[in-house]
C-alpha cells in the first residue's frame, strides 16, 4: 500500500486527566472529516472522556476497543484502560490522574513496539508527581530511550523552525560536564540523519550554539567552545557534514541568522527552548529524534490553571499529530527509496560481480 493513501494509526496518550489533556485532544478530533486523515487510538478511560465531552460540549462518538490492534479506520478509537469512573479535580494533579497517565503512556508504548499503531502522539504530563510514584523519568525523552534502548534527541519543530538540545531535564550547573566531544558529535550526526530522512532535507546545514556567553570569547569565559564543541563541528564538516559554529546564542535567534539554517543544536534546554517558544508560539512541536518509532507532543505543559475552562488552544497538538503523520510518511518514502537504490547492488553481489572493485583489465 502507498505511504500516500494510507491510514497512519496515531496512538494518543493522554497525560494528566487533570490538566488540559483530554480538552485539547478531543478539540483536536473534533472534525467529523478528521478520520479521512488519520485513525486516532486513544489510550484512556471511556467515562472519562465523556464526563469532560460534556464539560466542553463537544459531539464526539468514541469506538471503545481492548487493546489498539481492533483500532477501526474511520472511527475515534478508544483503548478503554479503565472501566469505572474517574474522580476527575480539574486544575489539580491526584494519585489518580498520575496513574492514570503513566498507564495510558505505557500502554501506547507497548501498542507502538508491536506494530499495532504507527505513531504516538504524547499529551503533558506531570513529571514530579509520575516520579513520586516510582516513574523513573524525568520526561518523555528518558523513558523512551530506556524502552526503545537508543539515544533520543529532544527536537522542537516548525515548518521554519527547527531547534534539538544536547542536554535535556538536568540542573544547569550540571549542563557543562554532561556534554563532550563525542557526544555532540553523535547529536550533529543524528540530526543530520533526522533531517534527511524525516523532513527530506538532502543537505541539511546545521547551526551549533556555543555553551558561554558570547560563545567563550576566545576562551576568556570558558573553554568548552574551543576544546569540546568547535573540534566536534571541525571532525563532521571534514567528513561532509554541513555543521557550523559555535555561534553565541545571544544573537544568534534573529531572522536573518537562523533562517540561513536548516536546524540548530543548542547546548541546554532553556538556550534552545525559550527562542523556540517565543518565536513558534502555539504551533511548536516537540519530537524525539534518534529514536526507531515516531513520538511527537505539544512544547507545552499540563495548564492546570485554565483546565475545565473551556480555553485551551489545540493548534500545538494538531500541528503534533499531524507532523508525526508526515514524518512517518516521509521515512516511509526514504526507506522505500533506499531499499531500491540497494537492489541492484544486491543483485550484483548475488551474480559475483561487485560493482565498486575495478575490471581487472581496467587500467
Amino acid at each position: 500500500m502507498s505511504p500516500k493513501n494510507y491510514k497512519v494509526r496515531v496512538g494518543i496518550s493522554i497525560g494528566d486527566f487533570n490538566g488540559i489533556g483530554p480538552e485539547i485532544i478531543m478539540k483536536s478530533l473534533k472534525d467529523k472529516t478528521i478520520t479521512d486523515f488519520f485513525t486516532p487510538v486513544i489510550f484512556g478511560s471511556g467515562k472519562l472522556f465523556t464526563y469532560q465531552k460534556n464539560i466542553f460540549k463537544l459531539n464526539l462518538n468514541f469506538n471503545y476497543i481492548n487493546e489498539a490492534s481492533q483500532a477501526q479506520t474511520g472511527k475515534l478509537n478508544m483503548v478503554n484502560l479503565a472501566k469505572e469512573n474517574s474522580n476527575v479535580e480539574l486544575g489539580t494533579p491526584t494519585e489518580e490522574s498520575t496513574q492514570m497517565a503513566i498507564s495510558s503512556l505505557e500502554a501506547a508504548t507497548e501498542a507502538l513496539i508491536k506494530g499495532d499503531i504507527d505513531v504516538l502522539v504524547t499529551a503533558p504530563i506531570n513529571k514530579d508527581e509520575m516520579m513520586k510514584l516510582g516513574f523513573k523519568h524525568a520526561g518523555h525523552t528518558g523513558y523512551f530511550e530506556e524502552k526503545f534502548n537508543k539515544k533520543g534527541l529532544m527536537f522542537l519543530v516548525t515548518d521554519d523552525l527547527k531547534v534539538a538540545v544536547s542536554t535535556h531535564h538536568i540542573p544547569l550547573a550540571k549542563v557543562a560536564e554532561s556534554i563532550s566531544k563525542e557526544k555532540i558529535k553523535k547529536q550533529i550526526k543524528a540530526l543530520n540523519q533526522t533531517l534527511i530522512e524525516d523532513f527530506c532535507i538532502q543537505k541539511p546545514k546545521i547551526a551549533v550554539l556555543g555553551l558561554n556567553p558570547h560563545s567563550g570569547d576566545g576562551g576568556v569565559i570558558g573553554s568548552e567552545e574551543i576544546e569540546i564543541i568547535g573540534p566536534a563541528i571541525k571532525e563532521l564538516s571534514d567528513n561532509g557534514v554541513l555543521a557550523f559554529g559555535p555561534f553565541p546564542a545571544d544573537s544568534f535567534f534573529q531572522p536573518n541568522k537562523y533562517k540561513n539554517f536548516d536546524a540548530v543544536l543548542a547546548m541546554y534546554h532553556d538556550q534552545g527552548l525559550a527562542p523556540f517558544k517565543t518565536l513558534a508560539y502555539e504551533e511548536g512541536v516537540n519530537y524525539t529524534a534518534g529514536l526507531p518509532f515516531i513520538r511527537t507532543s505539544p512544547d507545552h505543559g499540563v495548564a492546570y490553571d485554565i483546565a475545565g475552562k473551556n480555553i485551551a488552544d489545540e493548534q500545538s497538538f494538531t500541528e503534533a499529530i499531524f507532523t508525526a503523520i508526515k514524518i512517518f510518511k516521509n521515512r516511509s518514502e526514504y526507506n522505500d527509496l533506499m531499499s531500491n537504490r540497494m537492489q541492484p547492488r544486491k543483485m550484483a553481489v548475488d551474480n559475483g560481480i561487485d560493482e565498486d572493485l575495478p575490471d581487472e583489465n581496467e587500467a
